[in-house]
């Protein structure tokens, strides 16, 4: 037997198994993603302490303070859809494929988000976070410096101006599956 053919078959045989095991380490990631669906439920927590509070608050407070309480709930709700997105559009893609067909809540995107699409709609949901920070900061206007709405402002503009960059270069690059 030559010397040469049983390297190569030797070679091949241990490629194989690092990239089975490099492959096979994808499943590595899904206990990211449980903590962050454990992540949800403390968002839950805080949404609910935020809505008691609100409701308690509703006769004493102004409407500014009002829309301030309403703004964070918004803000609960952005970042838990956030959350939501990650762990989907994430584990889709890097873990295992979800088994959906023909459910009736499965969101329109999932099974068409590379990893693309789902960075210019995670700057996005930071975007609109941001925003509602800025907003918040605005409107309690108290207790913030000049100083700190600057950099509020500041750091919102280059979020934006980052995420239409991201969106310009995603949309200039080859399509890989549209």
């Amino acid at each position: 037997m030559d010397n040469s053919l049983l390297s190569s078959e030797t070679h091949t045989t241990a490629e194989r198994l690092v990239e089975r095991t490099i492959f096979a380490s994808r499943c590595l990631l899904a206990p990211f993603y449980v903590g962050l669906a454990v992540s949800l439920v403390v968002l839950l927590i805080k949404c609910g302490q935020k809505t008691v509070k609100l409701l308690s608050d509703a006769v004493p407070s102004t409407t500014s303070e009002v829309i301030a309480n309403v703004l964070s709930l918004i803000d609960l709700s952005l970042i838990a859809s956030l959350v939501l997105m990650v762990i989907l559009a994430c584990y889709e893609n890097f873990v295992s494929r979800f088994e959906l067909k023909g459910h009736k809540y499965k969101p329109s995107w999932m099974g068409h988000v590379d990893f693309g699409d789902l960075k210019v709609k995670l700057l996005t949901s930071i975007v609109a976070i941001s925003a509602i920070h800025v907003l918040e900061s605005f409107m309690n206007i108290g207790p913030a410096s000049d100083r700190e709405l600057a950099w509020s402002v500041g750091i919102l503009i280059a979020f934006v101006l980052a995420a239409l960059l991201l969106a310009i270069m995603n949309r200039l690059s080859p399509a890989e599956h549209h």
